[in-house]
């Protein structure tokens, strides 16, 4: 017989760190890893649309990577800095990929001076959507922070993931002829074209 997916522990309203330590299932750090969770989906749809897309062979082998370094930024907040299991920490080394890919990819758009509007193909919507999930996981990783120590660069991370986002989704939209929609008078923002992007410089 399989093991079953259930346990019952959970069932009084509390959950186990890494490390055995029992927290509370609204514990701010539960819910920072809960929440890259949630944006790790998000990507799994944007990959299910691209299937057959313009820009698959490109673009889904890099969505696969950042599915696997959120199950490591997942892994980082689920574990406390003092505990004894040894997990992979988010490093500078990982933001400077992120930024290497925002800037491999950002050189295939034009420049922007207006708001985009989230939307296009169902793979630029959803990783539209990716984005601003990143950014709630980003806000939910500092607070957690405020009440127990969180590796520093796990919150760069996703700061930097949430801008790759953005430049991912325009650049796939971009792959299917996709026009953006925009919002703003012309140069309103000249250094993004997100409000939630622009809200975070």
């Amino acid at each position: 017989m399989s093991k079953r997916i259930y346990t019952r522990t959970g069932d009084d309203g509390t959950t186990s760190l890494f490390g055995g330590e029992r927290v509370g299932k609204g514990n701010p750090r539960i819910d920072a890893y809960g929440t890259v969770d949630e944006a790790n989906s998000i990507v799994g749809l944007a990959r299910a649309h691209l299937q057959g897309e313009p820009g698959e062979e490109e673009l889904d082998p890099v969505l696969g990577d950042l599915q696997e370094e959120l199950f490591v930024v997942g892994a980082d907040l689920a574990t406390p800095l003092n505990a004894k299991p040894v997990v992979e920490r988010i490093e500078e080394a990982h933001v400077t990929a992120l930024e290497d890919r925002i800037d491999r990819f950002d050189a295939d758009l034009p420049s922007l001076d207006r708001f985009v509007l989230p939307g296009g193909t169902p793979v630029g919507a959803s990783l539209h959507s990716a984005r601003t999930v990143c950014r709630r996981a980003e806000r939910r990783s500092v607070e957690a922070s405020t009440s127990a120590p969180i590796n520093e660069q796990a919150i760069v991370y996703l700061n930097r993931l949430s801008d790759l986002f953005f430049v991912l989704a325009r650049w796939a939209n971009r792959q299917a002829g996709v026009r953006e929609d925009t919002w703003g008078p012309s140069s309103a923002q000249p250094d993004d074209a997100s409000a939630d992007e622009a809200a975070d410089q």
